[in-house]
């Protein structure tokens, strides 16, 4: 029998990674390694998710959609994904600068990596004062325009630099050009893709004095010059109301402030429903009467199944499914 579902962490260190994803959420880290991602949620080829507890512990996420199907994921969503699960779930902890990057939409990751796109958003959950985020051109950029700031190494002049704060919410459509700024914890939903193209890298290297791999002939095509510049989502929470911040082809995702007793009815709902808990605690209650807890860190999947549940508790969540395809 289905039941909501944690999985456990997959912990990715990462040049730029701090010790946030312990201090502030709560992960059990290794020691003396910078660990700049936990992978809440994925379905990516060799980083598949595994069951935490349960009946169900030790089996990974593949597998239970071969066997759920529907039940699990939703039917429109099994008939779209089959067993591939169609989000990646992410904590990141930014205490360096990331590189500046670019990401392919689906049909150019098709085409190249036999990879879905990664359209991404990002919810900075905590920040220093003063941090900032890299969304965009900072006004209209040409290919040529691009290129020549890249032979320069002066991409970065070209970037678009916004100061954040706690609830501060990107949308970041494939093909836009984008970084995350040191001092920052962010909870990232995207496709499930690891297709990254790296174009910048702010001079740095690694601990032998070689810089990373750079992938500007990829992302050149990559890019799109003719979208919008205008990625911020924040909407302000409201209490014991589920607020949306993204509605896309891929994912929706709301913001939850609760305090007290809600319900969330999904009755009309073809989708598994994750919720990522950013603050406080939360009990969920289902139709039968059971109930999960998540705490500050954890994340927990619904199966498509549930019909409803009760959430109680005070908390941020934020609650993502795929909302139509």
């Amino acid at each position: 029998m289905l039941y909501p579902l944690k999985f456990r962490p997959l912990l990715k260190e990462r040049i730029w990674g701090g010790d946030l994803l312990s201090t502030a959420m709560g992960k059990r880290l290794p020691a003396g390694k910078k660990i700049g991602e936990s992978w809440e949620i994925s379905g990516v080829v060799g980083d598949i998710s595994t069951v935490a507890s349960g009946a169900l512990k030790g089996n990974n996420l593949q597998e239970l959609i071969e066997v759920y199907m529907g039940d699990l994921v939703g039917e429109k969503v099994y008939e779209r994904f089959g067993l591939e699960f169609p989000l990646l779930i992410k904590l990141i902890d930014a205490e360096d600068v990331l590189s500046v990057q670019v990401h392919p939409d689906d049909a150019l990751a098709a085409e190249r990596h036999n990879s879905f796109g990664k359209t991404e958003m990002w919810y900075v959950v905590d920040c220093l004062p003063g941090a900032s985020l890299y969304v965009g051109f900072d006004g209209r950029v040409t290919r040529e325009q691009y290129l020549a700031a890249v032979a320069a190494g002066e991409l970065p002049s070209l970037l678009r630099r916004v100061e954040v704060r706690p609830g501060d919410t990107f949308f970041i459509p494939a093909g836009t050009i984008h970084a995350i700024g040191k001092g920052i914890l962010i909870a990232e939903i995207q496709q499930t893709s690891d297709v990254t193209y790296r174009v910048d890298d702010w001079g740095r290297v690694d601990d032998n004095g070689n810089p990373r791999q750079l992938h500007t002939e990829l992302a050149v095509d990559a890019i799109d010059f003719e979208g919008g510049q205008n990625c911020i989502a924040t909407r302000q929470p409201v209490r014991n109301e589920a607020v949306t911040l993204v509605e896309c082809p891929y994912f929706t995702t709301n913001v939850v402030e609760l305090d007290g007793e809600m319900l969330r009815d999904y009755s009309r709902l073809d989708s598994f429903v994750i919720y990522i808990c950013l603050d406080g605690s939360t009990s969920i209650r289902g139709v039968d009467g059971s109930e999960t807890v998540v705490v500050n860190g954890e994340s927990v999947l619904l199966p498509a199944e549930e019909s409803e549940a009760t959430l109680t508790g005070r908390s941020r969540l934020l609650e993502v499914y795929i909302g139509s395809l």
